[in-house]
């Protein structure tokens, strides 16, 4: 029987082999943020403080050590404020959460990676995603402004950027695409004690009254703004289904169920418009779930046709007592102003209501008469 497979019989043994995947991982992959999502998507039961960790190879006394060299020494933290950290994470009622200030040391600790020489910049946020919602008051407070201010300081140099960004050719890795327009915060229907919170992105349209034909790098940023949306949930989403719409729907729910959802099965809706409606073509697949199973439906774009209505009747009717998520590339937007004040300033508001989705995540807003995927996916 392979290593990876053997049952771990102690907690110390189990510490063990996730540092070591950890570490593998990051080899693999390149980088913290991305070794952890991944263990986050093997072991379903591990908090992200803790996946983190793990993907920076650290055990908990060599975080210890880290976290104080990172504070130059001026600190005397230990292994058991780690561990307590991450049992509040983990559970209810054990443990005591990491303030705002060591959130801010551990991103810093953690982005140096195994060999702790790494520059990765990690978003303090990130660790505690999945139990937001259970810091102080006074902590999410002073997440929420010092995200939005790494959000800000990041946008500013691009704001000048040379009118060669501006005009749709392809940007260098780690900057925001072009055609991408201001980012801004929106409140949206969500599950109860969760995060109503999110951060979608415009699409100013240069041609209007023309379909925005949109490059890849911008189609993969908005879906990597859904994960993110869908990480910062307030607690941990674990899709049974995620189902796509069309094709372009289809293939944002294949990268999010690798990404977010340890690769759960993909179901496909192939949606037929006629003058009688909306009909499901037989290719569409419905993947076997278990009881009251949950399911995440992707779909490119919501304008003012009520195929979301009739998607969540169809799921609901095969899926009995279903719990059904939305994530929506584009929203339409009813005036020309796309950083909208309110949920309900979105052309399929009240079509999405109606559909009585658990939780909404929006990566983007447009203006008529609408977005084209890459390659004219539909």
């Amino acid at each position: 029987m392979q290593a990876s497979n053997r049952q771990i019989t102690s907690p110390q043994a189990r510490g063990r082999e996730l540092a070591r995947q950890g570490r593998s991982l990051w080899q693999e992959i390149g980088t913290v943020q991305g070794a952890a999502a991944e263990l986050m998507s093997r072991f379903r039961d591990l908090p992200a403080i803790q996946a983190f960790r793990y993907a920076a190879g650290l055990s908990q006394e060599q975080a210890a050590t880290r976290y104080n060299e990172v504070t130059d020494h001026q600190t005397s933290l230990g292994s058991t404020t780690i561990n307590a950290w991450e049992s509040w994470a983990r559970s209810r009622g054990i443990g005591s959460p990491p303030p705002f200030s060591s959130l801010l040391i551990l991103a810093l600790a953690y982005g140096r990676g195994p060999l702790g020489i790494g520059e990765e910049r990690l978003a303090p946020s990130d660790l505690i995603a999945d139990v937001y919602e259970r810091l102080p008051p006074e902590d999410q407070i002073a997440l929420k402004l010092y995200t939005a201010h790494q959000r800000e300081s990041q946008a500013a140099p691009l704001a000048s950027a040379p009118p060669s960004q501006q005009t749709g050719e392809t940007v260098a890795s780690g900057q925001t695409p072009a055609l991408i327009g201001p980012d801004f915060d929106l409140i949206v229907p969500t599950v109860e004690y969760g995060n109503p919170q999110i951060h979608p992105f415009t699409l100013p349209n240069p041609q209007p009254g023309q379909l925005l034909d949109l490059p890849w790098e911008v189609f993969g940023h908005g879906i990597e703004r859904l994960g993110r949306q869908i990480k910062n949930l307030g607690r941990r989403l674990e899709a049974d289904i995620c189902f796509g719409i069309n094709e372009a729907g289809l293939v944002m729910a294949t990268f999010l169920s690798s990404a977010q959802f340890g690769r759960c099965p993909i179901g496909y809706l192939k949606c037929v418009k006629s003058r009688d409606g909306i009909t499901l073509d037989d290719a569409s697949s419905y993947p076997a779930a278990p009881e009251m199973p949950t399911i995440v439906v992707c779909d490119f774009e919501v304008k003012h046709a009520d195929v979301v209505g009739f998607i969540a009747r169809d799921l609901r009717t095969r899926y009995p007592r279903a719990s059904l998520y939305f994530a929506v590339f584009g929203a339409m937007t009813k005036d020309t102003d796309l950083k909208v004040d309110s949920f309900d300033d979105l052309t399929g508001a009240k079509i999405m209501r109606a559909a009585d989705f658990e939780a909404v995540f929006i990566a983007a807003t447009m203006s008529p008469p609408g977005i084209e995927p890459p390659l004219e996916l539909r």
